[in-house]
């Protein structure tokens, strides 16, 4: 954090933590024996326009989940995904019923399995 952008990549990192408060990402709970809590990181990214020029810093959060046990940390994962002929129909729908389509920058987006606690087995 000692570069000339270190205020904008803090604003950022609170910008990701205020948004993870406001949508209620996580619970606090008490961390069961013999248990012990995954790491996390921040990964930063700068977002270029179409000229390259920077049009914010984006910083997230994330859970270093890659070492837990399916059973045992978690049950289930999800992975949102679309397929072409599922842009193709919802397209093709717009233009018979002559509707408007908008388009939206998610800024943030939050995945949970059921289950799936921030916590690891020993």
């Amino acid at each position: 954090m000692s570069c000339k952008e270190s205020n904008l990549w803090y604003y950022a990192m609170k910008d990701e933590m205020n948004s993870m408060k406001n949508n209620g990402v996580w619970d606090l709970v008490e961390l069961p024996n013999e248990m012990k809590v995954i790491g996390w990181k921040w990964v930063f990214k700068t977002k270029r326009d179409s000229l390259g020029n920077i049009k914010r810093y984006k910083a997230r959060l994330v859970a270093k989940g890659f070492n837990q046990k399916e059973i045992i940390d978690y049950i289930e994962t999800f992975s949102p995904v679309s397929k072409k002929d599922f842009l193709r129909v919802i397209l093709a729908l717009i233009a018979y019923f002559d509707l408007e389509l908008h388009q939206m920058d998610v800024k943030t987006a939050f995945l949970s399995g059921v289950g799936g606690g921030l916590y690891k087995t020993t």
